[in-house]
């Protein structure tokens, strides 16, 4: 029992080395963070673009799809770039248990909050980003665009988006600078954007490949440009410089999905100038 106890408070002191002191950002590998909007990577051997990624939550059914976040993510660090996150500090619209692809009755999630699991706590609120601060800004898909982010998921092309997020696509193409967006995220572009050009893939269901494709006709409605895409693709509209790719608008393999997401990022950056 001596040894039990003796294994145990070594464990117990081994846990507190990861425990933040009170007032200080946790971080995993020790150390307190330099500050609550420190970039998540800032390591290029010289300057990169600044970039904000916009976030809508946590999971694809309520807000921003994972694997297409952490995709952008890595190859924005690949290209050199300095990240900074956001998301919009709002109730979710509601909380899906994902493992029944149902609403959690009488839960409530913040989406900040929720984005900030993502983010490993580095995140600030949307309100504070400017398009003067940065040289482009991209939005990860998931249901959290067309739920959080505005409410397209319940109002198609009525839908009303998030003052914040108008704003923000606004003034970077306003100001001549690059937006990303992925899988559901460019009906903000055509919504907000008016006569711009984007792509969420094919327009016919092709046997349930493309189980979204409607929302191409959806898109055109709004005044914008649908073009035909693949999902490995990313269409490049060079006069609003708006970048867009289909991720999981397609039903794929997972690595067709960061292909396509990777030349969006690539063109980002190129048209950034970084």
């Amino acid at each position: 029992m001596a040894a039990l106890g003796a294994r145990a408070a070594s464990g117990l002191a081994a846990t507190r080395v990861f425990l933040p002191r009170p007032g200080l950002r946790p971080r995993p590998f020790g150390g307190p963070a330099s500050s609550p909007r420190a970039a998540l990577h800032a390591s290029a051997p010289r300057p990169g673009a600044r970039v904000a990624v916009v976030l809508s939550g946590c999971g694809v059914y309520d807000g921003t799809e994972l694997h297409e976040a952490s995709s952008i993510l890595v190859h924005l660090s690949r290209g050199g770039a300095e990240v900074q996150i956001f998301a919009p500090d709002v109730p979710q619209m509601h909380v899906i248990d994902h493992t029944k692809g149902q609403p959690a009755e009488g839960e409530t999630r913040n989406v900040l909050t929720e984005s900030a699991r993502i983010a490993r706590g580095k995140i600030a609120d949307l309100a504070k980003l400017s398009a003067a601060n940065h040289d482009a800004a991209v939005f990860p898909g998931g249901f959290g665009a067309a739920k959080n982010l505005s409410t397209f998921a319940v109002d198609g092309g009525d839908c009303k988006v998030n003052a914040d997020v108008e704003r923000v696509l606004k003034e970077f193409h306003r100001a001549g600078k690059p937006i990303g967006l992925c899988c559901i995220a460019p009906v903000l572009a055509a919504k907000v954007l008016g006569g711009v050009e984007v792509t969420v893939g094919h327009e016919q269901e092709e046997g349930g490949t493309w189980p979204h494709a409607g929302t191409a006709e959806v898109i055109k409605a709004l005044g914008a440009k649908h073009c035909v895409a693949e999902v490995t693709e990313a269409h490049v509209d060079e006069k609003n410089k708006v970048v867009t790719t289909p991720a999981f608008m397609c039903d794929t393999a997972l690595h067709h999905i960061h292909d396509g997401i990777g030349a969006m990022v690539r063109k980002v950056l190129e048209l950034a100038g970084k």
